[in-house]
């Protein structure tokens, strides 16, 4: 089989090396399309391969049409919404991700925005500290479960809502679990979004969620841009003026949010939660692992678009 990995923005060398030795030890032919600037280099690339692993890179009905052999696309990472995946259902072809691979970064950076957070951006001025702080965790995954375990070390008093976990899972990890949203943005100190931008969550934190939250509270979105309403935040935050946001997924109106909330906003210069070294080669090894274990026993087990 041959496998392609297309890349923009590449895999760290080691990843290279693990997916190459993991393909190649299949015995299947491993084909790489790195720092490509031009969608023509992607579209030929496809024409005759068999699976496909991505990074952010889009999978469009385009490509997904220039690629006829295709059977399977492995998203290393955890969102797959780059990935047109109803079209791909319809041409017969498997989507997966890979996730929890790079929940630990994503966890970690969240920590990393909230000390630069409660310590006023390292502006020279008092601030606080998170010990005894209520952190509310919007989601209960993969990430929302490393950001629990680190939050204990802090020794923060945590709270969490998922619509899609139960409260006994929850509460087995030592977390209260609260009954809605509402609930979660009222009683928490810090909220950390960690939902996937779909129909139901697109434009979801809003003005009159985020309202709801307690004086000097703080915002954290590693998640989707999508899920904020950004006109509504922005507006609120200029009545509200003890709120902070803090986020690695620089929101459309950056500049907007960076003028009009100086001292309490901040967003990294691109998406950071899963730039690390480590994060990097568990998603591209566990995407060449998937693949291999799809051709050699058809296991589905993270498709995403069944």
């Amino acid at each position: 089989m041959k496998i392609l990995v297309a890349t923009e923005k590449p895999f760290a060398s080691k990843a290279v090396e693990g997916i190459k030795a993991e393909i190649e030890g299949a015995g299947n032919q491993l084909i790489l399309l790195e720092k490509y600037t031009e969608k023509a280099q992607l579209l030929e690339a496809v024409g005759n391969i068999d699976a496909l692993i991505v990074r952010s890179d889009k999978v469009t009905p385009e490509v997904l049409d220039a690629a006829k052999e295709l059977k399977i696309v492995v998203r290393a990472g955890a969102g797959y919404d780059n990935i047109d995946t109803a079209y791909a259902k319809e041409k017969g072809v498997v989507v997966e991700n890979t996730p929890g691979q790079n929940s630990n970064a994503v966890a970690e950076l969240v920590f990393g925005l909230l000390v630069y957070a409660v310590r006023n951006f390292y502006n020279g001025k008092s601030g606080s500290e998170l010990m005894g702080k209520k952190l509310g965790i919007l989601a209960f995954g993969n990430v929302g479960r490393n950001v629990a375990r680190i939050a204990k070390g802090f020794g923060m008093e945590i709270y969490a809502y998922d619509a899609f976990c139960p409260k006994e899972a929850i509460e087995a990890a030592g977390v209260h679990a609260v009954a809605n949203q509402e609930e979660l943005f009222t009683t928490c100190d810090v909220v950390s979004l960690h939902i996937p931008a779909t129909p139901e969550t697109k434009q979801s934190i809003n003005a009159a969620l985020v309202g709801k939250m307690k004086k000097n509270a703080i915002l954290v979105n590693t998640a989707r841009k999508e899920v904020i309403n950004e006109e509504e935040l922005l507006a609120l935050m200029q009545e509200r003026t003890d709120l902070k946001f803090v986020t690695d997924i620089k929101p459309d109106m950056d500049a907007e949010f960076a003028e009009k909330l100086e001292g309490r906003y901040f967003s990294t210069p691109k998406k950071m939660g899963a730039q690390t070294a480590e994060a990097n080669i568990n998603a591209g090894i566990a995407a060449a692992k998937q693949i291999n274990a799809f051709f050699k026993d058809g296991c589905t087990k993270f498709q995403v678009n069944k």
